[in-house]
């Protein structure tokens, strides 16, 4: 699979070293979330963030979140951004474009970490969701699939950033957890170690990842029946295809 896999991490080493009570950092009780037919494979977790700085916050961010997910069991894949194409600027040929969306079909869940700019997401973000289609043939490769938020501020909390992903979210069909994560003036949260401090901050990002992991237990095979809708039984694949082309003119 194409994509930056994050170092394995361990949660005795890695996750639950930040946290203030280790012992509240509980396994997910996966026998009553996932379906009884679930194989009990690790969720698949791809993370997207949106800075090429070179020290980048939301990327430092996305690492703390592969490190929780990992810690509760999840394989996640972290996508840098870096040389991706503007969307139409290059034919979805372009390696960025096929890895992106490999990594989008690979993936059950996202976790989407944007600095805020211009009390917006970066354009960087926008252009990684713009890339993954809302349909791929007659494959919705984001329906039914998990999603997590989370952004960056350099100034005071605000939420615009997530509430925009929230949005695009439900556009793409994906099943947003409800909770999210706003880490105001981030450069003080962070260490020379760009490992993030304990804080409350720090604790909303645990708070995340474990409800993406639930949801994602919770959901995954039982997603294609929860996005079954009236209006696609009565249309076949090829309508579909027919249906997206139209729109693209």
């Amino acid at each position: 699979m194409a994509g930056e896999t994050p170092k394995p991490f361990g949660i005795a080493l890695d996750a639950a070293d930040h946290l203030a009570h280790p012992d509240a950092f509980t396994p997910i009780d996966v026998q009553s979330l996932a379906h009884p037919e679930d194989d009990g494979h690790p969720p698949r977790i791809l993370l997207l963030y949106g800075s090429l700085r070179k020290r980048s916050f939301s990327r430092l961010v996305a690492l703390e979140a592969a490190r929780l997910l990992t810690a509760h069991g999840a394989e996640c894949r972290l996508f840098d951004p870096s040389g991706l194409p503007l969307p139409d600027d290059e034919d979805p040929s372009h390696p960025k474009v096929q890895e992106l969306r490999d990594l989008s079909a690979w993936a059950e869940g996202m976790v989407w970490v944007s600095p805020e700019r211009h009390g917006a997401m970066t354009g960087i973000m926008k252009a990684q969701i713009d890339w993954i289609p809302l349909s791929l043939g007659a494959v919705r490769p984001t329906q039914g699939k998990t999603l997590a938020l989370m952004q960056v501020e350099g100034g005071s909390q605000s939420f615009n950033a997530v509430n925009q992903m929230r949005i695009l979210g439900r556009w793409m069909r994906m099943i947003t957890i409800p909770n999210q994560s706003s880490i105001a003036k981030a450069f003080t949260e962070f260490g020379d170690d760009d490992r993030i401090k304990p804080s409350p901050y720090y604790d909303r990002i645990v708070d995340v990842c474990e409800e993406l992991m639930k949801f994602t237990w919770m959901t995954r095979r039982r997603s294609d029946y929860l996005v079954d809708r009236y209006s696609e039984r009565v249309e076949t694949g090829q309508q579909l295809i027919d249906r997206v082309k139209l729109k693209k003119i």
